[in-house]
């Protein structure tokens, strides 16, 4: 049986800095925990080799937009992937992904909403706002892992 993600306490020493110019993947979520999960099981298809992190929406968009701390990068190095939660602080994932499609320099990233939420209406609203996937985050630490690895597997490796 595998590791229940809820309840688990884990410290990840290291996040990669928002201020590289090229990433592969934006991973935009406020739980640390999830982060560094995500992140390692990214890291293990070898698909990804730059993977920025944003730990909440402003921030995001700061970095998509090159904004703020990231004005020094430049809009057309967007990264081949955002991994976008929905519950976000500051900004939520739905208006980040609303302000991603609809600027044309920025709408032909794919989005993939990586939530713990599987209401419909957030299902809905994603796939309205432009989602390109939606994918529910499972408590099954074994089974997460494996989704998110299959998910960067098909982004970053498969798809055209």
């Amino acid at each position: 049986m595998g590791r229940k993600l809820t309840g688990q306490r884990r410290h990840f020493l290291f996040y990669p800095e928002l201020n590289m110019a090229r990433v592969d993947i934006l991973l935009v979520d406020d739980n640390p925990d999830e982060l560094g999960l995500t992140m390692s099981a990214l890291r293990e298809t070898g698909a990804a080799r730059e993977i920025a992190v944003a730990r909440d929406g402003a921030e995001a968009l700061d970095f998509i937009f090159c904004q703020g701390p990231f004005a020094h990068r430049k809009v057309e190095e967007t990264p081949r992937l955002i991994l976008l939660d929905i519950k976000l602080p500051k900004v939520d994932g739905i208006e980040v992904l609303k302000r991603i499609k609809k600027d044309e320099r920025t709408q032909r990233i794919p989005v993939v909403m990586l939530t713990s939420s599987s209401r419909k209406a957030d299902l809905d609203a994603s796939y309205q706002a432009g989602a390109n996937s939606y994918l529910v985050k499972s408590v099954d630490y074994d089974q997460f892992t494996r989704d998110v690895r299959q998910l960067g597997e098909y982004w970053l490796g498969l798809n055209q």
